[in-house]
């Protein structure tokens, strides 16, 4: 009980003795001996605590950086995530406006041609010798399509459906040596078009006298029941004819309307159009335009001078415009100038007047 009652007395001391010099240094605001020796120490210990700072501070630092590595890491993740996502909108934001307008040419074409389309993304295309010409599509069976169905994009015929999953479909390409489709032309001229894989297709005419030349557009037929083609979908225009014997059927080469290169968004026909729209897909020639300009000018001189006549020029302009399967006409005008100009030569002066009396110079006498 002594040592208990003497500890507790000692520690009140101890706190009376410190709330004492407290009051003291803070009435002393750092004056008097309180102040002396708070500064002596300071200066005396002040050197030993920076330098205990500076060998604990990196420590300390480092036991911190341990602390939140984990949260730091994480942090970083998602910084790096967020600059790899900005990346790649801007590398896509290209090809993402080609799509759109890849699929705004779709929908075009499907209005024009009355064809009700499922649109579809290109997956993978196959084009190896000795293998078919095909393409893999993101569309099957659940979204109505099915096999023998014509398969176009903005620029004309693609191909036809042949074998359909439920979410994919494979497409034989229109450059597929086994493709066939049957093709008129505006004049109504029928033929038959088959693929040649990387080369221009191939079209031979069913009615031996007719004829077609370079630029002609070809349509499809359509097949019975619009499957596998419906009608009027833009095939491709003439490269180059050949010139048949009497009696021979015509040849020509077609270069597609489509680049089989670069396919991306195409269209499965899945309900044909009511009418044949015919040739409506092919731009129709413009008309041509013939202009002429004649100007005629006179100008007259002083009596005493001389006086020059008639000068007419006349000029011709001609613009001829061609037309072509985007609808864009084109025209460059010819201008051919012809002029001719005649000049008359300047009246005569009156003859002289004589005076009474006078005999002109030269005359005979009298």
């Amino acid at each position: 009980m002594r040592d208990n009652r003497r500890t507790r007395l000692i520690l009140a001391l101890l706190l009376l003795t410190a709330f004492t010099l407290i009051t003291l240094d803070y009435r002393a605001s750092g004056g008097g001996v309180f102040g002396s020796m708070r500064r002596t120490a300071a200066s005396v210990f002040g050197p030993v605590e920076r330098v205990a700072a500076d060998v604990v501070r990196p420590v300390r630092h480092a036991a911190q950086a341990i602390g939140s590595i984990g949260s730091n890491h994480k942090k970083l993740q998602d910084a790096q995530r967020t600059i790899e996502q900005l990346r790649q909108q801007l590398r896509d934001q290209p090809f993402q406006q080609q799509r759109v307008d890849e699929l705004d040419k779709l929908l075009q074409e499907s209005s024009r041609g009355q064809y009700t389309v499922v649109a579809a993304q290109v997956i993978s295309v196959s084009a190896a010798d000795g293998f078919e010409w095909t393409a893999t599509i993101d569309v099957g069976s659940i979204d109505g399509v099915t096999p023998e169905m014509t398969v176009l994009n903005g620029d004309g015929l693609v191909g036809r459906t042949t074998t359909v999953g439920t979410t994919t479909s494979t497409i034989l390409l229109a450059v597929d040596p086994s493709f066939h489709v049957g093709v008129r032309l505006p004049n109504g001229t029928t033929g038959v078009v088959t693929g040649r894989q990387q080369s221009d297709m191939s079209l031979e005419l069913i009615d031996k006298n007719a004829r077609v030349k370079p630029g002609d557009g070809l349509v499809t037929w359509g097949s019975n029941d619009q499957q596998p083609f419906v009608w009027g979908v833009q095939v491709g225009a003439v490269a180059t004819a050949s010139s048949p014997l009497a009696g021979q059927a015509q040849t020509a080469t077609v270069k597609p309307y489509v680049d089989f290169n670069a396919l991306d968004i195409v269209g499965v026909v899945v309900k044909p159009p009511r009418t044949n729209p015919r040739s409506s897909l092919l731009e129709s020639p413009a008309p041509t335009v013939t202009a002429t300009v004649t100007v005629t000018a006179q100008s007259s001189a002083p009596a005493s001078g001389p006086a020059t006549y008639s000068a007419q020029a006349s000029s011709s302009d001609a613009a001829k415009q061609s037309p072509n399967r985007t609808s864009t006409a084109t025209s460059t005008p010819k201008k051919t100038a012809t002029a001719t100009a005649k000049a008359t030569a300047t009246t005569p002066p009156p003859p002289a007047a004589t005076t009474s009396g006078a005999t002109p110079a030269g005359s005979p006498g009298g």
